[in-house]
């Protein structure tokens, strides 16, 4: 009988010049082995085996290693690293120079602040006019400014009088919307600046002064006060200028987990992937299709599926949470932009790298777009490695835009203008990129893997 032959032979396989579909093996038909047709592997076993260790110990180790130097290698010394933050010195000061002097000490200050080079480059000391100053801190160009204001000369001279008892103050702007941590570094810089000018100050005019009480003597040494004041202010629920970086990372996770989950998705209904949930196990008839095809189904659906993201984002952090935010539509434009991008770069890499790709693409828009980006760190205040990536890394070109939108009322010469400009660039690579590598696979006859029907 044929049962009896099936046992005591092993079956014969198929010609290779067989094309019926009997020809091919399936789940049903295929012999595939049992608990009760062999001895099953064991997991104390298997574990003395060095070469099921290696690549997985490898690969954690270098990722462990390399998230370890990313994440911290940009934060860990800012005050180290600090080269050229801009900062804005203003000389409001009109009064006449005093006695034996040819500028007046607004003047004065403001050279020797700017001539300094004791604190090496840490400040990019810029000239400007206070309406000049204030441009540019609403603009986000500035972290702060320090300002002499008018008639400083005067009050200073009138130290000198038997009746002093008022110190004049020199102003310290600062700007959160450019981030906690830079806002404080410039509010370092221009204070102890202040108070070096200040003792420089009190030098001269202790060494000219002559019958003075002793009170008038302590206050003529350091005769300066610093009064800080916020040069351009930004909403109460903004995260003390942390917003911002939180609402991008927001936008970037949302491409990079909504592609991912887009393309996985899209494999498992097409036949192409398992879909597993706890014990329950399925695999859907195979889709014929290219790849070309599908990276054009996986960007259509990302295109869509972003439209419900974003607005929930919007919907949670505005709406739910109360983040300050203005110029709403245009937000709501951006953000969709913003992770439209991302979404169709996680796709096109995804094509390109195939089972690695989500590991890539987490490296490009995760791994090295965080301490690049410049939104909780200055880029002034990071090793130049992050400063290079931060030309082309796309959490760097969202988030000055998103930071121009929210803090400095949607201004194109705060970054947005060149946030646009990036956005479109980066959704063109995407485009030509994935389709480029999916029609060269095509042409090569590089088939995706296809799984026996179920």
């Amino acid at each position: 009988m044929a049962t009896e032959d099936n046992k005591s032979e092993p079956p014969s396989p198929a010609p290779a010049s067989s094309s019926s579909p009997s020809a091919d093996p399936s789940p049903s038909s295929s012999p595939s082995p049992s608990p009760a047709s062999g001895v099953q592997a064991r997991a104390t076993a298997l574990l003395g085996r060095p070469k099921l260790w290696l690549l997985p110990t490898v690969l954690t180790g270098l990722l462990a290693l390399l998230l370890s130097l990313l994440y911290m290698g940009g934060i860990v010394s800012p005050n180290r690293d600090l080269h050229e933050l801009p900062i804005g010195i203003v000389n409001a000061d009109r009064g006449a120079a005093l006695p034996g002097q040819k500028e007046n000490l607004g003047a004065q200050i403001t050279q020797a602040i700017v001539t300094d080079t004791s604190n090496g480059d840490k400040a990019d000391w810029r000239r400007l006019s206070l309406t000049q100053a204030q441009d540019e801190l609403d603009s986000g160009k500035l972290y702060g400014a320090l300002v002499v204001p008018d008639g400083f000369t005067a009050s200073v001279a009138a130290l000198t009088g038997a009746d002093a008892t008022a110190r004049p103050a020199l102003t310290v702007l600062t700007n959160p919307g450019k981030g906690s941590l830079g806002s404080s570094l410039a509010s370092q810089i221009t204070t102890q600046a202040a108070h070096q000018a200040s003792q420089t100050i009190g030098k001269q005019l202790t060494a000219n002064a002559k019958g003075v009480n002793a009170t008038t003597k302590l206050l003529l040494a350091d005769p300066v006060t610093v009064t800080p004041q916020v040069g351009h202010p930004i909403g109460t629920h903004s995260g003390l200028g942390l917003s911002t970086f939180y609402y991008t990372l927001l936008l970037v996770l949302a491409g990079f987990l909504g592609g991912n989950v887009i393309n996985n998705g899209v494999d498992t209904s097409l036949g192409y992937a398992d879909n597993e949930i706890g014990p329950w196990h399925t695999r859907r008839r195979t889709v014929p299709i290219t790849r070309t095809q599908t990276l054009l189904l996986k960007m259509g659906m990302t295109a869509g599926i972003t439209l419900l993201s974003v607005s929930l984002i919007m919907i949670a952090t505005v709406g739910i949470l109360g983040m300050d935010a203005d110029h709403l539509p245009l937000l709501w434009l951006y953000s969709y932009c913003a992770t439209l991008a991302v979404g169709l770069g996680v796709q096109a890499i995804n094509a390109a790298f195939g089972g690695i790709g989500q590991l890539v693409s987490m490296f490009v828009f995760i791994v090295l777009g965080l301490p690049s980006s410049g939104a909780t760190v200055p880029l002034q205040a990071v090793p130049d490695f992050y400063r290079f990536l931060s030309v082309f890394e796309p959490m760097r070109q969202l988030g000055d835009g998103v930071r121009a939108i929210l803090y400095f009322d949607a201004r194109g010469d705060a970054g947005l203008a060149r946030a646009w400009i990036m956005i479109a660039v980066g959704a063109a690579l995407a485009l030509i990129f994935g389709f480029a590598m999916a029609r060269y696979y095509d042409r090569k006859g590089l088939e995706r893997l296809t799984p026996h029907e179920a």
